[in-house]
């Protein structure tokens, strides 16, 4: 007797991507960074309770019906401490038949939540919790979305006021203070982020890298997007530019002059400022866009970066405690990732101000893990807020020398 063989009905790629994608839950909270929702269909969000409301009938009822999360819109979620000032929306699904609240407004444009909560207040943190992850969520609209802050600062939106308004042709919505409620057919809540101050290009649909996120920094601030460093030739000899990144606080140069002197025996010229003092954001930008070299101590004033012309000059001096991978992964890796050139500066304990306040048979000197074990409290304390920096000139001039050699490939 033949056997008869029952063959399945196959579907359609096409389809089977669509069923696919109609069976994936508006919200993803597996990511270990950031929790995040794609909203679309008849959405309703009322901000003084940080409700967010929608409706199934344009999604898989099997899998969204009755459905809820509680996210907080900012990319930091397993510190608590940063998360402890994030506002926490509800987002809830409804259906036909459930009450719901009659819209006040109404958008044809698609809408983004996000904090400026958490760490932001910090000039590092202002990009890599919430400016980079805002690019790479918000870009691809092309100005054509809606920007609604929880957690509203106005001075910090004000600072970075040219980087959203090249992001959203539309008015920021203080959403925490409407008592309206505004819907929209696609709603965003929280943003996507690859890693520290870095984009990783194989995990964005569109392929952004880290040089598309600093030449759209650039143009927003009307900056020049094709300039590159200086290139020192034998016959001619253009005088490269270097800047001091100064500190007034902790991880200061205690003796800038000496370096500044320094460095122009060696034929640079050297421009010395300290971001947010005396200068605002737009001006010290154009400053920094115009030096072949930067030269500072590890902190968020080198958050500027952004700012170098392509193939310029990053000098980080990192400070004693171990921080060497803190100063790669914030500033080293980020900075190759812009097309810059990347040393370093490691002092020793007889350039740091710890040795006036500890022997060197202390632990701050020997172990420094035991200090770092004790949480970031402790670490903050003393090698970030405790140290400052008296470089020896003569053992940092090699590095100078060396960044005069790569000036000239």
């Amino acid at each position: 007797m033949k056997r008869e063989i029952k063959r399945e009905k196959s579907i359609p790629v096409s389809e089977l991507k669509k069923e696919i994608k109609m069976k994936l839950p508006v919200c993803d909270i597996f990511d270990q960074m950031t929790d995040f929702c794609d909203i679309n269909g008849d959405i309703r969000i009322h901000g003084k309770s940080s409700t967010v409301l929608f409706s199934t009938s344009s999604q898989n009822d099997i899998y969204t019906r009755n459905e809820s999360w509680k996210v907080k819109p900012y990319p930091r979620k397993a510190d608590l401490t940063a998360m402890s000032s994030v506002t926490q929306f509800s987002i809830k699904s409804f259906t036909n038949n459930d009450a719901k609240p009659q819209c006040n407004f109404s958008h044809n444009t698609p809408a983004i939540i996000f904090s400026t909560a958490g760490y932001s207040w910090n000039h590092f943190h202002a990009y890599t919790d919430v400016l980079i992850p805002l690019f790479l969520t918000s870009h691809r609209f092309n100005q054509e979305v809606q920007f609604l802050i929880t957690s509203s600062n106005q001075y910090w939106i004000h600072k970075y006021e040219v980087i959203f308004k090249h992001l959203s042709r539309y008015p920021i919505i203080d959403i925490d203070n409407e008592d309206n409620v505004h819907c929209y057919k696609r709603v965003i809540v929280g943003l996507k982020v690859h890693k520290e101050f870095d984009i990783d290009p194989t995990k964005s649909l569109e392929g952004y890298s880290m040089t598309d996120f600093t030449n759209f920094v650039k143009s927003a601030n009307s900056l020049n997007t094709k300039s590159s460093a200086v290139k020192i030739r034998h016959h001619q000899q253009p005088q490269p530019r270097l800047l001091l990144v100064s500190r007034k606080r902790s991880r200061k140069f205690t003796n800038e002059d000496e370096i500044v002197n320094m460095a122009k025996s060696l034929g640079y010229e050297v421009i010395v400022a300290e971001p947010g003092s005396g200068m605002n954001y737009s001006s010290f930008a154009e400053v920094v866009s115009t030096c072949d070299v930067m030269l500072g101590v590890h902190g968020a004033g080198l958050t500027n970066i952004v700012f170098l012309p392509i193939n310029a000059i990053l000098i980080q001096v990192v400070p004693l405690g171990g921080l060497e991978w803190a100063c790669r992964t914030d500033f080293g890796e980020p900075a190759l990732h812009m097309k810059l050139r990347y040393l370093e500066y490691k002092i020793s304990e007889q350039e740091s101000s710890l040795i006036e306040q500890y022997p060197l048979d202390h632990a701050v000197f020997k172990d420094s893990r035991s200090i770092t074990k004790q949480g970031w409290n402790a670490l903050r304390e003393i090698y970030l807020d405790k140290q400052d920096v008296h470089i020896d000139v003569h053992r940092f001039k090699p590095t100078l020398l060396k960044a005069l050699q790569l000036l000239r490939k």
